[in-house]
């Protein structure tokens, strides 16, 4: 059997973390098998649908480092689903209402006044051609119900294990609507069945779907896909993810810069009893990647945890590895080996270059202090070793020690009281300006 999985997102906005773990474990997934990923753009909703979300979705996946062996679009497809609409048809298993959504909300209302579920009870197939011909002279266009066998279906998922679903209390879903655009339900099973898809994995809130997916798929009379079902991302306090707390897009987190490793290395372990850890590419998160370990507990997503891991990976990151960035431009490895301790994200080397490059503001500095400091400064080229000999002139001159030693120093030298180790500073601030920072202002 051909391995082939799918992501089957909506051009209808960016991706977000959901998405993007969604993703991820499919094509994990589909790695680990020896199988490829289709990319399926789901882009019916002619209204929402947009070039600019698809380009998007492309552009944040390849981000990710995420491949795709077909891309294909639902847009291009509509032959496809109607030579499907009229097999169901044919085979009695499609059949036309046309109640209106006023009178169907009606129903649902007097059905829980009853204290009965809120199930579609199949008026429809029991018109006259006489009532069917009232309606269409009204310009009542039917929508298409999809007559659901009323048993049992049951698929041991990969996820959650065995599961049964009661079709009997379900309501036969639409499949078409009344202006002829199909809803998701066939477009989706006729996309797996034509592009071999062997497994689909999706959301949890899409159990129920999967049970009406699978009567779909033995209609058409093909093979049911491997299904596995991922529990839903929720927020650090417990509740539903929400943009505020950080179901940002991926745009939003590669423009505050977050970097794509930290993100797999996070959403990969996401929901398993596994340990976060940092990984480089994505062939280390292979390596230990499992759909099976995924708990059926919910998972997590603190933004926090995320910044953590960002400034995890910044520090073992080496400068073969970034040496080509944007960012670095301009710096070499042994700035970069002084500096990455200290970085959250790669944009905080702008501002280390700048320390490096410009004299901080003077503001507040006792500069009787740091002209005895200037005295006291070692001649020659400055070393890792020259901030000991220094500190340790200044300590016998000044008597100052300890946090009244060491801070008026650092503030002079780099206008913030935290940073990277000043014996390592020192040399790449470099002499002429060492001088300069600690003599070159007043106090007015």
């Amino acid at each position: 059997m051909t391995v082939k999985f799918r992501f089957a997102p909506s051009p209808t906005g960016y991706l977000h973390v959901g998405n993007a773990r969604l993703a991820l474990i499919n094509w994990l997934s589909a790695a680990k098998l020896g199988g490829g990923m289709v990319l399926r753009l789901d882009d019916t909703d002619e209204e929402r649908s947009t070039e600019e979300y698809a380009e998007a979705i492309q552009e944040d996946l390849t981000w990710l480092g995420l491949t795709w062996s077909e891309l294909k679009k639902q847009s291009d497809r509509t032959a496809a689903y109607e030579a499907a609409t009229e097999t169901l048809k044919q085979a009695g298993l499609l059949y036309a209402c046309y109640e209106t959504g006023e009178e169907l909300d009606y129903k649902r209302k007097r059905q829980l006044a009853r204290k009965l579920p809120p199930v579609y009870d199949r008026a429809a197939l029991s018109l006259s051609a006489e009532e069917i011909a009232a309606f269409e002279a009204e310009g009542r266009k039917p929508h298409w119900r999809f007559k659901l066998d009323q048993v049992v279906v049951s698929w041991e998922d990969q996820v959650r294990g065995a599961v049964d679903v009661d079709c009997g209390s379900m309501s036969d879903p639409v499949l078409i609507r009344s202006d002829g655009r199909p809803l998701y339900h066939l477009p989706s099973v006729v996309d797996d069945i034509d592009f071999s898809i062997s497994h689909v994995i999706r959301g949890e809130d899409h159990v129920s779907n999967t049970a009406l997916h699978i009567q779909i798929f033995k209609a058409l009379g093909a093979a049911v896909p491997e299904f596995a079902h991922i529990p839903l991302l929720m927020g650090p306090d417990g509740g539903p993810l929400s943009k505020r707390e950080g179901s940002q897009s991926l745009r939003e987190m590669r423009e505050t810069g977050i970097e794509a490793m930290a993100v797999n290395s996070l959403l990969a372990r996401l929901g398993t009893s596994d340990n976060v850890e940092v990984r480089h590419n994505l062939d280390q998160i292979i390596e230990g990647y499992d759909i099976h370990r995924f708990s059926r507990a919910a998972a997590k997503f603190d933004p926090a945890e995320l910044s953590n891991l960002n400034a995890k990976l910044l520090h073992d990151l080496s400068w073969d590895e970034v040496k080509d960035r944007p960012e670095l431009s301009g710096g070499d490895e042994n700035i970069w080996n002084v500096i990455r301790p200290n970085l959250t994200k790669l944009a905080d080397v702008e501002e280390w270059f700048s320390i490096l490059k410009k004299n901080p503001p003077k503001t507040g500095l006792d500069f009787s202090f740091l002209k005895k400091a200037a005295d006291c400064l070692p001649d020659g080229e400055l070393t890792a070793e020259s901030w000991k000999i220094w500190t340790t002139a200044v300590k016998e001159e000044t008597g100052a020690k300890g946090k009244e030693l060491f801070m008026p120093l650092r503030l002079a030298l780099t206008g913030k009281s935290h940073g990277p180790e000043m014996n390592n500073l020192l040399p790449l601030i470099g002499r002429e300006k060492v001088l300069e920072r600690l003599t070159g202002g007043d106090e007015g």
